[in-house]
């Protein structure tokens, strides 16, 4: 009798820090790989027929940003093999795929939620003072042989009001780091935390409104979605208090940057501090020009620890798969097909 062939498994880009663990997936499944070509190729290959029999898709975030794919929207999802059921993505958002459209396919998606929370955490309390401090001034000053340069003076974190919008596990990550600092800390979620495991913090559960209107920090932890897309904008600068400081690690485009550079250019905003952008890589130029503004190019889990941590969970999905026949971190749109 012949035994039954493995079923097939497609990386799509490169595992860097847990080859291993992924090499080990071969006893369970044919491992394919993709790390060159385009998003025209791509589609093209699954349209004739190239990518027919794969099981399941293991997908780099730098899939998405060498353009091996692109973003896994309505076009290219028709496309992909009928007999595709699962997608491991490598990224706590997983706005690059359309999850709507997969489920519609009956396709299963996780993500790697947890793995990114301290790092993302981390990035944004760096952040978060350096904007209170102003710190791009003094630091490029000092590096041009100007000492201090013009710098002004910053704030302290004391006693300050630190709204944090979007209470998830970055978000409460994110608290338990400020709260040393003595920030007097509230929160908006779609609904209030329960769990006091939840929030260790004991934040205070705000409206929308009232977090706008009364912190002098805001920190952004959302997922970019409908809702949330441009959920911050000119109207809502306007709303909040005079000089308040705006930290975003989350997804650029849950921010209008032009309302954004016109609230810093008018001292509305005092300092900002930004890990994520609304056209990455391009950055709105009143950004660049603004000394008051902190800058990062999206590197909130750029660490070898945490770049291992997520690889690992998208190959623990993948073996779950070949296992047990369902992912362990399904995202919410797509839980009914992880079967």
């Amino acid at each position: 009798m012949t035994a039954s062939p493995k079923p097939i498994v497609l990386l799509l880009g490169e595992v860097l820090h847990a080859q291993d663990e992924w090499n080990a997936l071969s006893s369970l499944a044919e491992l394919r790989q993709i790390n060159t070509g385009d998003r025209e190729e791509f589609m093209s290959d699954c349209a004739a027929g190239v990518h027919n029999g794969i099981l399941a898709i293991s997908r780099t975030y730098d899939s998405v940003e060498v353009r091996l794919t692109g973003r896994f929207d309505r076009d290219l999802i028709r496309l992909l093999p009928q007999t595709l059921k699962f997608i491991s993505h490598n990224g706590a958002g997983y706005d690059q795929i359309d999850a709507e459209a997969c489920a519609n396919r009956g396709i299963a998606v996780s993500n790697t939620p947890g793995a990114a929370d301290a790092s993302t955490a981390t990035t944004a309390i760096y952040l978060l003072l350096g904007a209170l401090r102003r710190v791009h001034i003094p630091a490029t000053a000092l590096r041009a042989g100007k000492w201090r340069g013009s710098m002004g003076l910053g704030h302290d974190p004391e006693g300050k009001t630190l709204g944090i919008l979007g209470m998830g596990g970055i978000g409460t990550a994110f608290a338990l780091r400020a709260a040393p600092f003595d920030f007097h800390l509230q929160y908006h979620n779609r609904n209030p935390v329960v769990h006091p495991s939840k929030n260790p913090t004991n934040a205070k559960y705000v409206s929308f409104e009232e977090l706008i209107r009364t912190s002098d920090v805001i920190s952004i932890h959302l997922p970019l979605n409908d809702t949330t897309r441009g959920l911050i904008g000119r109207k809502e600068f306007q709303m909040m208090k005079d000089g308040v400081v705006i930290v975003n690690t989350a997804r650029g485009k849950i921010i209008d940057e032009a309302a954004l550079v016109e609230a810093l250019e008018q001292g509305k905003v005092f300092a900002a501090g930004l890990d994520v952008y609304e056209r990455e890589p391009k950055i709105h130029p009143g950004l660049i020009k603004n000394d008051n503004v902190v800058l990062m190019p999206h590197i909130g889990t750029a660490t070898m620890e945490t770049q291992r941590k997520m690889e690992i969970l998208v190959i623990d999905n993948i073996r779950n798969v070949l296992e047990e026949g369902s992912l362990l971190t399904p995202v919410v749109e797509t839980r009914s097909h992880n079967l």
